[in-house]
């Protein structure tokens, strides 16, 4: 940070300072001008853009990017800044075209790949003002159209199966085809990858076995939809002997555990403690005037509440919440677990007979 903080102090402006780790641009956010030593230390101390990456800004009128594959262009293209603007990233605001690409810029980028021995190339070449031509960077991994990755695909194919594989041809200016593309389309294809092929139907009709999209059985099926021996329950009614039969099998009570697993209470099933409530407190020992006495005896528990609990479940329901599902407390507004377990508590140390 010492080294960053002399150079910018002593270099002259403007610069252009990157992000210096991973991917420096994605689409130019990460892509800065600055034009005095205070605008540079006020980004890095924002952005903590470490260790410093800082270029000469080059000033031009448009960029061109070249993709080379053995050392042979096989896509050109024109990226031009928004008028006024600096940065050629269309993702802000600059536009990109293919057409009348300079045979010199594809010199340039020819001999670059050559000098650098890469098979998988690209080159931005900056366009002045006076149509001079400046290698700005190069790359060996690069953002491509799916065509270019088709064409890489071959081409690193031959080079590793030269015996099964035909070294691909590339046309010169072939990405003129390119350009008569909408140009939303191929912002769209450039996130288009290699993968496997798969079916994709909506019916299913190609791929019968798409798990995602089978084909219904439509053949005549001569079997009840609906058989009769599991399904005719009339005939249990016959007699009383069926239809005990019924409600045994159907009607008979379920343990009070699985009942209450199974019970929707409409409030968050949590783990509510369980209070171990003497069965010997029923509606003959307590009136309406009792119970209200009772919760309004709980600290925190007011006459209102205590009446909404009462006009909630009626005083039988009252009882029968407290003695065996204390947890039903909490539908009553206002009422939550705090209050509830000092309900369960009181309840508890409840006389099993109130005179």
């Amino acid at each position: 940070m010492e080294e960053a903080l002399d150079y910018i102090n002593e270099t002259s402006y403007p610069k252009i300072i990157k992000r210096s780790y991973g991917p420096s641009n994605y689409g130019g956010y990460f892509v800065h001008k600055v034009d005095s030593a205070d605008e540079a230390v006020k980004l890095f101390s924002e952005r903590r853009y470490f260790p410093a990456y800082i270029q000469d800004f080059v000033p031009m009128k448009a960029d061109i990017r070249v993709m080379l594959i053995g050392h042979k262009p096989v896509c050109a293209f024109w990226r031009r800044p928004p008028e006024g603007e600096w940065l050629t990233n269309t993702s802000q605001g600059g536009s990109m075209d293919y057409q009348a690409i300079p045979e010199k810029v594809l010199e340039v980028a020819i001999k670059a790949s050559k000098a650098a021995k890469a098979e998988y190339w690209a080159c931005d070449i900056a366009v002045s003002h006076n149509d001079e031509y400046s290698i700005l960077e190069c790359a060996t991994a690069f953002a491509a159209f799916p065509y270019i990755r088709d064409w890489i695909g071959q081409y690193l194919m031959w080079q590793l199966a030269p015996e099964m594989f035909k070294k691909p041809y590339f046309p010169h200016k072939n990405w003129e085809e390119l350009g008569k593309i909408d140009s939303s389309l191929l912002r769209t294809m450039r996130n288009i990858s290699f993968g496997q092929a798969s079916f994709s139907t909506d019916t299913g009709e190609l791929n019968p076995q798409d798990k995602l999209y089978a084909l219904e059985n439509i053949q005549d099926d001569l079997n009840e939809e609906w058989p009769s021996e599991v399904w005719n329950l009339q005939g249990l009614h016959s007699g009383d002997n069926g239809l005990n039969q019924f409600l045994a099998k159907f009607l008979e009570p379920k343990p009070q555990a699985e009942l209450e697993k199974t019970l929707d209470l409409g409030v968050e099933q949590a783990q509510y403690p369980t209070a171990a409530i003497d069965s010997d407190k029923t509606e003959d020992a307590l009136n309406q005037q009792q119970i209200i006495e009772f919760f309004t005896s709980v600290k925190g528990i007011g006459v209102n509440l205590a009446n909404n609990v009462v006009e909630r479940f009626g005083v039988a329901g009252t009882l029968d919440v407290l003695n065996n599902h204390p947890s039903r407390l909490l539908e009553v507004s206002n009422l939550k677990q705090k209050k509830l377990n000092a309900i369960i508590a009181a309840w508890n140390t409840q006389p099993s007979e109130v005179e």
